[in-house]
């Protein structure tokens, strides 16, 4: 019997994905389990597992192709007995593709290499807004072309390969000597697109004030050795950053939310995405319920996801549910940034570089070598006003200045420590 294999759902705000790699042909045998395919999403590369053990009939979306959630992308000759959606009847629960993402590590994903083939929609696709053919697309990619910008001439304003080659062609008339053109990946087709969603949807505004981490500075440099030979993980300043972050989003719930439209969605629980650099883009693992997590907690769960971050080893949950995020800029020498809010949130903070420099210490004038950090925010004017960010900054920088030699590890973060 067929068993249809859907496109499955990664995280509630993921609509679509991109075909980038089969790693079975037709004709193949497949277990249960083994990996079909190489999914590329604006929250996760995956492999996705094969749903049902069986011989692969059919690969019906190419490579290179982006696809809305649920979408069928591959027909399964599945083995006498199988459990699933086989001939059009519906799949018992714990067997859909859905359950059976949990916990697939992600695979690396290269460039797509898209098939050739006409210029005609798939069936069902013609007309549509924003649907190209799998050859129109491979061109675009490899010259670098954005779609939404070449006006169609084919039936109901397809745009064909000859107007993408017309397009390049009048492009190319105006680079430079010396210029060349890079195809941009699916990874960063997708980052670009969030960040523009963001930028032209959420009216930004910016923040900061400056932290004295005099006191954090001594106590890490005193227990940074003993801490990774104790638990075999680093403890940075970010650590206590996100601590002092989940802390001030408990006083200050409407950080911990996002604009709905007509109303205000308040976030049951803190969860606080870290940005993580990493050679295709920037990837935002989450941890999940910071607010409860004691500071040891926060700096083995980031050594973790940075470290899957950057081998392509984070799992689809790992990078679900952020409520608010805390990037660490600091850590590639910056000082003073404005970072973009991730959609869907209402806050984004930066930790910036620490800096020695001498600063006034007392009434008298006495001046002093001082390690300050500056505290950079963006938020959401819809959601929150000035006066909203000054005073969570205020409760982020009470908790960071107050950690000294006293300051507990084993438990959350709290100004007066």
């Amino acid at each position: 019997m067929v068993f249809q294999v859907e496109l499955p759902q990664v995280g509630e705000s993921v609509t679509e994905g991109v075909i980038g790699k089969w790693l079975v042909s037709v004709g193949d045998r497949v277990r249960k389990y083994d990996p079909l395919v190489e999914v590329i999403t604006d929250k996760v590369n995956m492999e996705m597992p094969s749903p049902v053990a069986g011989v692969i009939a059919r690969i019906v979306a190419p490579e290179g192709e982006t696809l809305p959630i649920g979408a069928v992308i591959a027909e399964i000759d599945a083995d006498e007995g199988q459990i699933g959606q086989i001939a059009g009847a519906p799949a018992k629960p714990a067997d859909t593709l859905g359950s059976l993402i949990q916990g697939v590590a992600v695979g690396p994903t290269g460039a797509a290499n898209v098939p050739q083939q006409g210029d005609q929609p798939p069936p069902g696709k013609s007309g549509s807004p924003g649907r190209y053919s799998p050859a129109v697309r491979r061109l675009a990619q490899e010259r670098g072309i954005d779609l939404s910008k070449v006006r169609g001439s084919g039936i109901g304003g397809r745009v064909t390969r000859k107007d993408v080659e017309g397009y390049a062609g009048e492009q190319e008339a105006s680079d430079g000597p010396g210029d060349r053109r890079v195809p941009v990946t699916p990874v960063r087709k997708m980052i670009a697109d969030n960040m523009v969603r963001s930028a032209s949807e959420i009216p930004h505004v910016w923040s900061t004030v400056e932290v004295d981490l005099t006191g954090l500075v001594a106590l890490r440099d005193e227990i940074k050795e003993r801490f990774r030979a104790d638990s075999g993980h680093s403890i940075t300043y970010l650590a206590f950053a996100v601590s002092a972050a989940a802390r001030a989003l408990h006083e200050h719930p409407m950080f911990n939310a996002r604009w709905g439209g007509d109303h205000i969605i308040l976030r049951g629980r803190v969860n606080i995405g870290i940005a993580v650099a990493v050679p295709d883009g920037l990837l935002v693992p989450v941890i999940t319920d910071a607010d409860q997590r004691t500071v040891a907690e926060l700096a083995a769960e980031i050594d973790r996801l940075t470290g899957a971050a950057r081998a392509n080893e984070l799992r689809p949950q790992d990078v679900q549910g952020g409520t608010f995020t805390v990037n660490n800029t600091g850590a590639l020498g910056s000082m003073l940034s404005g970072p973009l809010i991730v959609p869907g949130q209402a806050a984004i903070i930066t930790t910036e570089a620490v800096i020695k420099r001498p600063v006034v210490v007392a009434a008298d004038g006495e001046i002093a070598v001082r390690s300050l950090m500056n505290l950079c925010m963006s938020f959401d004017h819809r959601l929150l006003d000035g006066s909203d960010a000054g005073a969570f900054l205020k409760t982020v920088k009470a908790s960071l200045e107050a950690i000294g030699p006293e300051t507990a590890l084993d438990s959350p973060l709290q100004a007066g420590d």
